[in-house]
Formats: structure tokens, sequence, C-alpha cells
């Protein structure tokens, strides 16, 4: 096992571990340890929202989730020599939930997705669910099972939503800037066009007094991926993938978190993936100039792992971009995309789900959304592919009709 140079206390909060991450991008959040190039490691990450979430029947914890804490990250980790314009190589040796059996905090033998409320973050499919709902799930080995949503059970696709090098100056300065120039469009929308800096709960590692300040209101949320990958929820990076990451400061001061046991492809829900503490064991390189050698100035681009479930069957739901209104929109894959989860959850309440499961089951499990046609004017066409092996019922349209289950308790809501 490599050793772990950013060890957790699972009694302890956050802040109060020996050693304190960050949840802001900034170049001048400093360090927390320092490895070689070649060196293999492993660190703790905390559950994207430090506990907030409990194992219980409300989502009462998912309505009022603190989204100014977000992300709770392990680092900054700086690679000795490492220099801008290189490529920081990052090898995914494995990712597991924190190590115990059962206990209070997400990654102790269970783990949670919840649908956000629109007036706090919101989700992919937000006009059609705008309230809180969360499920907890189950781990045994790398299984999953839910006691909201009942009848399913899977392989989880285990890796980390976050990682990403720290910006340099120029590059948080732009992105600062085109993001207040969106959310200047529309500067009441709920949810947000974007996040802006934000100096509550930022969490910036050693720094303190008026440096602390300064970094606070300058630096960028994490909740989007931007150039330096970040938040990107790949569910294929799993134990196996190697990452390519631009370098933009000294040291690259690569940051992980945001452990997901599983997720389909979009994560729709926002914290649609099943959210778990941990740990990950990585391998890093660098590749002197690779930014240019290689053309990769902007976005980082990576070999996908070898550990993804098996699954060959599937049932796949397609939808086009024409609006729920029926308005006619142009090659429109966002919304195709939209239509086709939607197709997928009408589908499945057919069997005794409500909407609510339905949505979280796509957030969780390892469905595959796929951008399926994006030349036919005026329609893009999306689909979604939903594995039938998750079921213990049959699923596929049948000439008896639908099998009726029971649904269980279903997935609490906390309306506004």
């Amino acid at each position: 096992m490599p050793k772990n140079i950013f060890p957790l206390d699972s009694t302890k909060g956050f802040t109060e571990q020996e050693l304190t991450g960050h949840n802001r991008w900034h170049p001048d959040v400093p360090a927390a340890v320092t490895v070689k190039p070649g060196e293999e490691f492993r660190v703790d990450c905390r559950e994207w929202f430090d506990g907030h979430v409990k194992n219980d029947d409300s989502a009462q914890d998912i309505l009022t989730v603190p989204i100014t804490r977000a992300h709770t990250l392990t680092g900054p980790i700086a690679v000795e020599g490492a220099k801008p314009g290189d490529l920081l190589v990052v090898d995914i040796l494995e990712v597991g939930a924190i190590p115990q059996e059962e206990g209070p905090l997400a990654g102790q033998g269970w783990g949670y997705t919840g649908i956000f409320a629109k007036t706090n973050g919101g989700s992919f499919l937000v006009d059609q669910f705008p309230d809180a709902y969360k499920a907890v799930w189950d781990f045994s080995g790398r299984t999953a099972t839910s006691r909201h949503v009942p009848h399913v059970k899977f392989t989880g696709i285990t890796h980390p939503g976050l990682m990403g090098t720290a910006p340099s100056a120029d590059l948080l300065g732009k992105w600062n800037t085109r993001e207040a120039a969106l959310i200047a469009t529309d500067p009441d929308r709920e949810p947000p066009l974007a996040l802006s800096p934000e100096p509550y709960n930022a969490i910036l590692g050693t720094l303190t007094g008026d440096e602390f300040d300064r970094v606070a209101g300058e630096g960028a949320r994490t909740a989007p991926p931007r150039e330096n990958g970040g938040n990107c929820d790949i569910k294929n990076l799993t134990a196996g993938s190697r990452v390519f990451y631009p370098v933009y400061v000294d040291g690259a001061n690569l940051s992980v978190g945001d452990l997901h046991f599983s997720q389909g492809d979009g994560e729709i829900t926002f914290c649609g993936a099943i959210e778990m503490g941990g740990f990950i064991d990585l391998r890093v390189e660098i590749i002197k100039g690779g930014m240019e050698t290689y053309g990769l100035t902007e976005h980082p681009v990576f070999i996908p792992g070898n550990t993804a479930p098996q699954y060959s069957e599937w049932l796949a739901f397609s939808g086009t971009s024409v609006t729920l209104e029926g308005e006619q929109r142009y090659l429109d894959s966002q919304l195709a995309y939209q239509r086709a989860c939607l197709h997928a959850i009408d589908y499945l309440t057919k069997f005794g789900y409500s909407p609510e499961q339905a949505f979280l089951l796509l957030g969780a499990a390892p469905i595959e959304g796929r951008f399926s046609g994006v030349v036919d004017i005026p329609n893009s066409c999306a689909t979604v592919y939903l594995p039938t092996a998750i079921f213990d019922f049959p699923i596929k349209p049948d000439v008896g009709g639908p099998v009726q289950i029971d649904p269980g308790i279903g997935a609490p809501v906390a309306r506004i």
C-alpha cells in the first residue's frame, strides 16, 4: 500500500485536521505536501460537504446543504520539478471508500445521492424537479443497494469526481471575468448562471490574515470543470486511468476530492453520483514542455481505466431537441439529453417507481449517455443507455405489460 501523505481523521471536521486542504482555486493557496516524479502515494478525501448529509430518511440536509462549502479538496500536492507548460501525468491506482464497516460519515459503508432544490443549486432537470430529495445507498464490497430505490443492485464505478491543477493568476482572472459576464446577463436567475467568488466558508490551507482575505475574494469556486480539469465528474476515471493535466504554476499543485462510489453519465441530479469519503492512490510523472508538444494548452485528456462494470444488455431511451411545450430548437444537444432522461424516468414510473426515485437512480447507476446524432437539422438526438441487469425484475417492454413492484418507502422530500 502506498504511503498516506494526507491522512484524515474521520472523527474530525475538515478544518480540524492536522493537514488542511482547500475549497477554492487560486495560485496562491500553498501546497500542503510535496511528492517526487515517479512516486506512488495515497491521500484521504472527505465527502464533498464534510459530513453535512446524514444516513436517514429525510432530505432536509440536502435542502440546506451549504453550497459555499464545496468542495472539500485534498491538496494542493506539489510535484518537484513541474513548471508551467509541462504536462502532469497522473495515474489513478486505486479508489475506495473509508475503510470501516459502518459509521456516521458517507463512505463508511454507505453513500448518498441528492436532487438539489432549485433555490440551492438545482439540477439538470430543475424545472421538472424543483424540490430536494435524497437516496441513501448501502455498500457491500463494490455493490450498491438502496432502501429508497428498491429492486436495484449494481456494481459501482468508483472514481474521483474532481481532480485538477492550480490555475495561474492570468487563467484565474479569465475565469472570473467570463463567468461574471455570464452572471450579468441574468443576475437574479435561480439557480444562478454561475458561482462568483465567495469569501464566506472559504478554506485556503494555511493562509491567514490579509493574504487569506485577498485569496478568498479572488478564488474561483470549484463547482464547474475548467481548463485545469476540476469538477469534471467523468465516471470513467476509475482505477487504471491515466490523466494528462496542463501545468500552470510551479509544482503543478494537484488537488483531488469529491469521491464517488458510482455515477451515471452527466451526474444529472447535481449531487447525482453516490457521494462518499475515502482514499485514492496516485502516481505522478512530468512531461517537460508537454503542453506545447501535444497542443494541450487547455483541458486535460485521459486514458480511461479498465475497472468499469461489465454490463452487456441495455434498454436505451432517446430524446430530440424539442421542448416539452413543443418548441423546436436547433441542434440543442443539451435539451435532447434532458428529453432522453425524462423519457427514461417516465418509463420507469410505469413499474411503480416515483419520478423522483427514477431520477435518483439515473444519477447514481452506471448509465451511459451519448450524443447520438448532432448533424441532422433541426434535431439533435441524445440517448440514455440503462443496464437491464441492475433490476431484479424484467424492465423490457412485453405483451404482458409492466411488472408492478413495491416502490418501498420512496425518496423523502423536503419541500420549500
